[in-house]
Parts: structure tokens; C-alpha cells; sequence
């Protein structure tokens, strides 16, 4: 039992290790991407490894800093400020705890992927278009179109040394993953971050690198007087949209792990609580909001982690990391930070998954379209509402199927029956099968095969009845 304990004690330390090795760039390169200090990266990292990752939920997805809360934070930051953006992040934190504690953790799950996929692919085309600029040392316009429409202008303005930098780390990305064996040991993002800060070194080139403030100068705890802005009604849809927006990606990321351990199954609930408690923490703190990060979680997997212990100690190497050696920042080229947003703006788009769906499920493919559509041209918490909306309406239609069977008895007229769920969606339809029927003869209408019946289509059966000079409308069992 003890070599038991052992072994399990040991894949935990190294998965740790390589845990580490993968949040550090990312923590560093999401904070850039936000407009914040690359410091308050780590402390959100930090927190995610030692708060959420201490508390129930599930037992092997690692939480930090994500791409997908990129646009999101940066929107907030240039309309608050970044003194606003703790206060932010501790009233998600505390809607996430209300959220867990009524257990409606498990009600996440019943969100559309196609809404869910639309967000990530709008947060990945809004990101990649933010971080090409990054690539030229330029500074981005703001909002999604304006990005979009910048690009047309961009080739002549870049820095011809900085696009190298960020393509060169987009290259190391692409190729390293190639040898199995090397990227087991040394994940491809710090490979790829640690060679081009090296040649940039080296050689000198004149790119903008990641300024160092050090970790107590970039924390900054909210006042009592910022709370204050809670009661405004534009942070208080921000807060919801940090919230809701976390607690989905959280809770997608851990129904995906699930599938890749035999472990403990996710608590849902306890997960939201575990979540809602870092970014308390990280609010207190002044840093980025925090939610499962699925390439991290399952670099834990595949590392071989055990128990939440991996993703304890990940947050301890982080912070030994910005406590002991915070300077290794500075010698990094924002970039090759961009290239890695790049990178990983990509894998937000789900192009395999459209192809997909659109062999069998075309309507999927509208929501999740006009959800991205709708997140670059507007903004996130608009693009994700114009999503559900859009996809409660199809699913509305899909269930609205109604069929009219009719059958010709002669003399005795002609019998027609309604099956399906009749509702105002599908009207005009059923009014169009009743007046095709010959004016001449008698019919009776049966709804007892209908499974709904909506007070829209009551009426207008009743009204087709009457028009008709017939009976009122025939059921041969109860259907309102």
C-alpha cells in the first residue's frame, strides 16, 4: 500500500512539473492579451492551483487564466479601467458561489453546443485578429470589426522583426508536437517562448518585450469605495457575463475530462463553488478572472496525474516562480506571446466540428455561425445571448411538427386527423392543409393524436370549424 502511495505521490509531482511548463507562458501571454500586467497572470494561475485546486469538484482539470476570458477582460479593462477589474472578478466570483450553492451546476450542461462552440469560435477569430497586431509590435483598434477592418492596412506598417519573432513561434508550435517524445517531457508552448526569447537575446533584436513590474506592485486589492461600482447597471451585466461565460467553459472543460480519466466524476455543483471561491480570490487580489483551462487539464491527464495534488502543486511552482525568479519575464518578446494567442485562438475555432455537423445538423451550424458573427461584430455577452436566443427558436421549430392524415369515407364525408404538436410556428401549415378540403363535403377533425395543442391553434381550428358551419372541433381524447 505504501509503493502504492508512492507511485501515485510521484506522477502527481511531475505531472505538476509539466503542468507548470505549459500554464506559465499562457498565463503570461492571456494577461498581455487583456491589457493587465503579465504578473496578474500568475497570481490568477496561482490562485487557481492553490484555492480551486485544494476544493472538491472535479479532481483533475487545472484552472487559471483562459484565452477564451480574453476579450471579454480587455473589453472591461478599456471601459473600467484596470482598478475596475478586481471588483468585477470578486462579484462573478460571488454570482458562481450563488450559483453552486442553489446546485444549478448541472443546468450548464443544458446550454446548445452549437451556442457554446459559436462563442468559442467568435472569442477565437476576435483574439487572432487582436494578436496580429501583437505580431507587428502594433497596437490593436478597438472592437471586433474594427480589427477585422485594420487588417487590410496592416502589411505595410508591421515590424518586419517582430512578425518574424511571433512567426517563429507560431513555427516551434506547429512542429514540436511532431516529436512524441520531446514534447512528453517539454511542452511545445514554453519550447516555443524560451527559443525565440533566446535568438531574440542572443542576437539582440530591437522587439518590444513583457514589461516587469514585480509581483506586489502589480496586485492591487479593491478599496472599499470601488465596490461602489457593483450597483452600476453596465457592471452588473459584465459581472454576469464573467460569470456565465467562466462557469460554462469551466463545466464543458469538465464533462471533456471526464471522458479522458477513470477517476471521480465531477461534482458540478461543488465545481462552480470551487470556481466561485478563486475568483473571489483572485477579485480580492486585483487579478484576471479564473476558469478550467482544458489544455491544461489535460496536459494533468496525460502527464499521468492521480489526484488533485498535480494541480495543488502546479500553483506552488508558480508562485516560486514569480517570488524568485519574476526578471526570466522581461527577456520575453510580446510577440512571441501573440504567436501563442495565435496558436491558440485557432483551436478555438471548431472547424472539424462544422464540417461535421453540417452533414447532418445545418441548423447547428447557423446558431453557431451567427453566435460567432454576432460576438465579433458586437460584443461577447451580446453574441452569447443572440446565440440562446437563436437557438431556443430552432429548437422551438424542430419540436413543432405537425402532420394532417386525411381519409376519404364517402358518404360519411372525409376524417381528418391532426398528429404532433400544433403550435403557432407551424399555423399557417395546418391552416393550409384545412382549406385545401372540398368546401362540398363533411369533416370531421380529430386531435386526439396531437401531444400539444397551443391556445393559437385552438382558436384558429375553431374559427376554421365555424367558418365552415360544422359542429365545434372533434377530439377523441383530451389535447390542450
Amino acid at each position: 500500500m505504501r509503493k502504492r502511495c508512492g507511485v501515485v505521490q510521484k506522477a502527481d509531482l511531475l505531472a505538476s512539473l509539466v503542468v507548470f511548463l505549459v500554464a506559465l507562458p499562457l498565463c503570461v501571454g492571456v494577461a498581455i492579451a487583456s491589457g493587465v500586467p503579465a504578473e496578474l497572470g500568475l497570481v490568477t494561475g496561482i490562485v487557481g492551483g492553490l484555492v480551486a485546486g485544494a476544493l472538491p469538484g472535479s479532481s483533475l482539470q487545472v484552472s487559471g487564466p483562459a484565452a477564451g476570458l480574453t476579450v471579454l477582460v480587455y473589453e472591461a479593462v478599456h471601459r473600467y479601467g484596470v482598478q475596475a477589474l478586481g471588483v468585477l472578478v470578486f462579484g462573478a466570483g460571488l454570482v458562481q458561489l450563488g450559483l453552486g450553492a442553489l446546485r444549478l451546476g448541472r443546468w450548464f450542461r443544458a446550454v446548445s453546443m452549437a451556442v457554446v462552440q459559436g462563442m468559442l469560435a467568435g472569442i477565437g477569430l476576435v483574439l487572432i485578429a487582436g494578436q496580429v497586431y501583437a505580431l507587428g509590435d502594433m497596437a490593436a483598434p478597438a472592437g471586433g470589426l474594427g480589427k477585422l477592418a485594420g487588417l487590410v492596412s496592416l502589411p505595410g506598417q508591421v515590424d518586419p522583426v517582430a512578425l518574424s519573432v511571433g512567426g517563429a513561434t507560431i513555427a516551434v508550435l506547429l512542429l514540436w508536437p511532431r516529436w512524441r517524445r520531446g514534447a512528453r517531457v517539454v511542452p511545445a508552448p514554453l519550447v516555443a517562448v524560451a527559443v525565440v526569447s533566446a535568438v531574440t537575446g542572443v542576437f539582440g533584436l530591437g522587439v518590444r518585450r513583457v514589461e516587469v513590474r514585480g509581483l506586489l506592485d502589480a496586485v492591487r486589492v479593491p478599496e472599499v469605495a470601488d465596490f461602489g461600482r457593483l450597483t452600476e447597471v453596465g457592471v452588473i451585466g459584465t459581472v454576469v457575463a464573467f460569470a456565465l461565460i467562466a462557469s460554462a467553459e469551466s463545466l464543458f472543460s469538465a464533462a471533456a475530462m471526464d471522458r479522458l480519466h477513470r477517476g471521480p466524476r465531477t461534482d458540478y455543483d461543488r465545481e462552480l463553488l470551487a470556481q466561485g471561491a478563486g475568483n473571489a480570490v483572485c477579485g480580492l487580489l486585483g487579478a484576471l478572472p479564473m476558469t478550467a483551462v482544458i489544455v491544461r487539464s489535460t496536459a494533468n491527464v496525460h502527464a499521468g496525474a492521480r489526484t488533485k495534488a498535480s494541480r495543488l502543486l502546479h500553483g506552488v511552482w508558480l508562485l516560486l516562480f514569480a517570488v524568485v525568479v519574476p526578471g526570466v519575464l522581461g527577456v520575453i518578446p510580446v510577440a512571441a506571446l501573440a504567436g501563442l494567442l495565435v496558436h491558440a485562438g485557432c483551436k478555438l475555432v471548431p472547424v472539424r466540428e462544422v464540417r461535421g455537423l453540417w452533414r447532418g445538423h445545418r441548423g447547428e451550424v447557423v446558431v453557431l455561425v451567427v453566435t460567432a458573427g454576432a460576438i465579433v461584430v458586437g460584443n461577447l455577452f451580446e453574441g452569447v445571448l443572440v446565440g440562446l436566443t437563436l437557438a431556443v427558436a430552432k429548437t422551438a421549430w424542430d419540436v413543432s411538427h405537425v402532420h394532417v392524415e386525411t381519409e376519404d369515407r364517402g358518404a360519411a364525408g372525409i376524417v381528418v386527423r391532426v398528429l404532433g404538436h400544433a403550435t403557432f410556428l407551424r399555423l399557417p401549415k395546418l391552416l393550409d392543409a384545412l382549406e385545401a378540403l372540398p368546401v362540398d363535403r363533411e369533416v370531421r377533425l380529430e386531435l386526439g393524436g396531437l401531444r400539444h395543442l397551443d391556445h393559437a391553434c385552438a382558436a384558429a381550428l375553431e374559427g376554421w370549424a365555424a367558418a365552415r358551419g360544422q359542429e365545434p372541433v372533434a377530439t377523441s381524447s383530451s389535447t390542450t
